[in-house]
């Protein structure tokens, strides 16, 4: 069947303008799939039949792996790679957008530079091997291991701003770890005065973030833990 693809276009901060485009595909294809063929064609043009630039988007795996996808689909934060479009079809036509959190690049592509160096400032690296023999709390770790960073949970958190401090869950659900495997002293009172900062002062607890999460990650379950061990020192003990 053909569908209609609206793109909002445009680089950096310049006035965006929508442009729509023509595709034949099964409702059954991604998004991203729709993009591939998009940029496949020897002369891309719209419904006008103006000539038109490829289309800019970030991918990788298109697996649901690595989270480059990321983008407004159809108003709603979504991976392109697993967004078919039999779930999204809106009168035939989807339309697709960039990131509002981050500084917009080129088209569907943005910069999320600052989502990274949050993570940086706020030291969660691990210092020890967790203890896993407990099967819920392994699980927890593997699960909280499998956060794809893709900033979703930023672009649907009401407390996050393109200029803010708040790094929002993904800087939660990486504290996690850090402390579940972190023993008492110097680093882990800056990462606790880091998630404080960065974190715990803003967070509203609207778990928007939970449910637009494409990993179904269990993130008031792991917010809990982590502000337990972060601010309450819950279960600290040498080790």
């Amino acid at each position: 069947m053909a569908y209609r693809v609206k793109i909002l276009r445009g680089s950096g901060t310049e006035k965006s303008t929508w442009q729509t485009f023509l595709t034949e595909q099964s409702e059954e294809s991604s998004v991203a799939s729709v993009l591939e063929e998009l940029n496949s064609r020897a002369e891309l043009r719209d419904m006008g039949g103006a000539l038109a630039a490829p289309i800019t988007w970030e991918c990788a795996c298109l697996e649901k792996k690595c989270g480059a996808c990321a983008m407004v689909i159809c108003g709603k934060p979504r991976l392109a790679c697993a967004c078919r479009l039999k779930d999204v079809l809106r009168h035939g036509e989807i339309t697709l957008e960039p990131l509002r959190k981050f500084p917009r690049l080129r088209d569907l592509q943005v910069d999320r530079q600052k989502m990274f160096d949050q993570l940086g400032e706020m030291e969660l690296w691990l210092e020890n091997k967790a203890d896993l023999g407990d099967e819920k709390r392994r699980n927890l770790h593997y699960q909280a291991a499998s956060c794809l960073m893709c900033g979703l949970c930023l672009e649907v958190c009401p407390n996050c701003t393109p200029k803010g401090a708040f790094a929002g869950a993904l800087s939660a659900v990486a504290a996690f770890r850090a402390f579940d495997q972190s023993a008492p002293g110097e680093h882990r009172e800056e990462m606790r005065r880091a998630y404080t900062e960065h974190f715990f002062k803003d967070c509203a607890k609207s778990l928007s973030c939970q449910d637009v999460c494409p990993m179904k990650l269990p993130v008031e379950q792991l917010l809990v833990k982590t502000n337990a061990a972060a601010i309450w020192r819950r279960g600290e003990k040498k080790r």
